[in-house]
């Protein structure tokens, strides 16, 4: 068995293990929920960190972390201090882990978290640039609908502005979303001049099915969880927000892999010999 594909099942193991702890999120309250907190974090950005390792290498993924999580935790202290580029918004204390400038180390590696499937899943779409940058941008966007609501519900941190977001989840302002568009996106365009730098690895439904799982799980798992197992009221809104924004990387991504499944069904239909 070659290392590759060792990280690779590696990977998987961690994705599941991510999994099952997002399951046993509802289930539990107080310290014990925070715990699942970080665990859940910790166990997407290392099944992330992991497969790319197996799939694109050292450089490419020492870049996409730098990226993703530095990029992540500059924006944090940054938002924290400034309000920009979010609005105005405090962690709660000591209920992540240790803290740097009062953002909690493993915020930056949720982003890790976050982009790394949402990339996956839009390189499978298209090979465009521009496609890409706006499937990226708009998905990762579509996961913090999901993020937010949940979290801001958990008292994880708080927003200033409580009456200025969208309708069912006003206590979450706008200028969250516009940070998000604008972080995201600089992440989207730093990865791809890494992506043709370092050079991609071969895109390929099975070759990404760790991540491409773990997007469809976040997808639509998320929306199942907001709109039935977690009990504040406002999270029905954001299943909705979350499945129909998210749903612009999901349904062509889905429309990909079920046409990825029937030329693959016709061609060993075609294989196959004939009496």
């Amino acid at each position: 068995m070659t290392a590759s594909k060792s990280l690779v099942q590696l990977s998987a193991v961690i994705a599941a293990v991510a999994i099952a702890t997002q399951i046993v999120y509802p289930l539990v309250e107080g310290r014990a929920r925070d715990v699942v907190t970080v665990a859940v974090v910790t166990s997407l950005a290392a099944a992330s960190i992991v497969h790319s390792l197996a799939t694109r290498g050292g450089r490419w993924t020492a870049g996409m972390v730098l990226v993703t999580a530095g990029i992540g935790l500059m924006s944090e202290v940054v938002g924290t201090a400034t309000g920009i580029p979010y609005g105005c918004y405090q962690y709660a204390t000591e209920r992540l882990g240790w803290s740097v400038a009062d953002v909690p180390l493993v915020v930056p590696f949720a982003w890790t978290a976050g982009f790394y499937p949402v990339w996956c899943a839009a390189s499978l779409i298209t090979s465009g640039r521009l496609p890409r940058f706006a499937l990226v941008t708009v998905g990762v966007v579509g996961w913090d609908l999901y993020l937010d609501p949940q979290m801001v519900a958990d008292g994880q941190w708080r927003w200033c502005v409580t009456d200025a977001g969208l309708p069912g989840i006003a206590h979450i302002p706008l200028t969250n979303y516009g940070g998000w568009l604008l972080v995201a996106a600089v992440m989207a365009i730093l990865v791809d001049l890494l992506d043709r730098r370092v050079g991609p690895a071969r895109r390929s439904a099975r070759g990404d099915a760790v991540p491409i799982a773990l997007f469809l799980w976040t997808w639509l798992g998320s929306a199942l969880a907001h709109a039935v197992f977690l009990n504040a009221p406002e999270l029905r809104y954001s299943a909705v927000y979350g499945l129909v924004v998210m749903g612009a990387v999901g349904v062509p991504l889905l429309l990909r892999l079920a046409r990825l499944y029937r030329d693959e069904t016709r061609a060993r239909l075609d294989d196959t010999p004939t009496a």
